[in-house]
């Protein structure tokens, strides 16, 4: 049962209307069969016209969609012989960051990101996706773990911000999220970083620090969120849909900015009405990028990464 967005009412009022026609055929004798079909036409060409011409603050909304595949979900679809590796060797275990060996087709690859989980109580237990000192420290030990075996860096980014309470303050939040992208741009090996939801502030940027950073084609990624933006400026958050224009959230923005480098492609009407499809499209890019990337010597791939990063913003 697909979530419906308040921008898709015209659609799901269509597909409720085709729901309708089809209990109806099955209850009686009338061929509704043409009808139906018509109908299904007019709801495919409405979803495919409403997500040509989102707006930012739109795709914000589907980046944050309920049903929107997490990093278990592309564990799941897209990588095989995921083993997860649990704890920071400082403090604890953060269910936040999720990280650990696994296979993207015959290539083994480090694997790396966020889980905000799919219902209240795999959420709680996520924290939303909001990591905290601890997670980013694990992520730091297994970034150094897969440059010790030579294997690629894979990290999947999904997070409103780094956790904000002050217990992560205490435990040395913006020291760990320095570390973690210093460890990201140090590595002696391939890495390839993809924003699969929301890419929000530091706790993004502590995982995306890559050669290579992908988007998928409704996420969004920035240095706050527009609700945030817009109660700074504006001391409301009504101004939310403004303040995503302004600050050009969407992968599409980025990648002509310089900001990314490819954009992965997402069904129509978003990754949460075909997960598999979404994987699968995300496989075939992660393994195309460390095809490339995987014939570079390790001053290389720092250098890259360098240059990516000092060159944002020229011009």
């Amino acid at each position: 049962m697909i979530s419906y967005l308040e921008f898709e009412k015209p659609v799901a009022a269509l597909e409720a209307r085709i729901a309708e026609l089809r209990q109806t055929a099955q209850d009686g004798d009338v061929d509704l069969a043409a009808e139906i079909r018509r109908l299904e036409m007019k709801s495919a060409d409405l979803l495919a016209a409403t997500y040509k011409a989102l707006t930012p603050w739109q795709k914000t909304q589907v980046a944050r969609h309920p049903m929107r595949p997490h990093f278990c979900d592309y564990v799941a679809s897209a990588f095989s012989d995921f083993m997860p590796l649990g704890g920071d060797r400082y403090f604890g275990d953060d269910q936040a960051i999720i990280g650990g060996f696994a296979k993207l087709g015959d290539r083994r690859v480090m694997l790396i990101g966020h889980e905000k989980g799919n219902d209240t109580q795999s959420r709680i237990k996520h924290n939303f996706g909001m990591g905290k000192p601890e997670g980013y420290r694990k992520a730091i030990r297994l970034m150094d773990l897969a440059g010790r075996f030579g294997l690629p860096v894979v990290t999947l980014v999904d997070t409103s911000g780094a956790f904000p309470g002050i217990e992560a303050e205490e435990r040395g939040q913006a020291e760990a999220i320095a570390r973690s992208t210093e460890a990201c741009l140090g590595l002696p090996v391939p890495m390839v970083a993809v924003i699969v939801g929301e890419g929000g502030s530091g706790g993004a940027v502590a995982l995306a620090s890559a050669e290579r950073v992908l988007m998928l084609e409704h996420a969004v990624y920035s240095v706050i969120s527009p609700e945030g933006c817009a109660s700074i400026l504006w001391r409301t958050n009504e101004k939310a849909a403004e303040a995503a224009e302004a600050m050009k959230v969407t992968a599409q923005d980025l990648l002509s900015l310089g900001v990314i480098d490819r954009i992965v492609k997402e069904p129509v009407g978003g990754a949460h009405r075909d997960p598999a499809l979404t994987a699968q499209a995300l496989a075939k890019a992660l393994g195309e990028e460390l095809d490339t990337l995987g014939k570079l010597p390790a001053d290389k791939l720092r250098a890259m990464r360098e240059e990516r990063f000092l060159r944002i913003g020229e011009g």
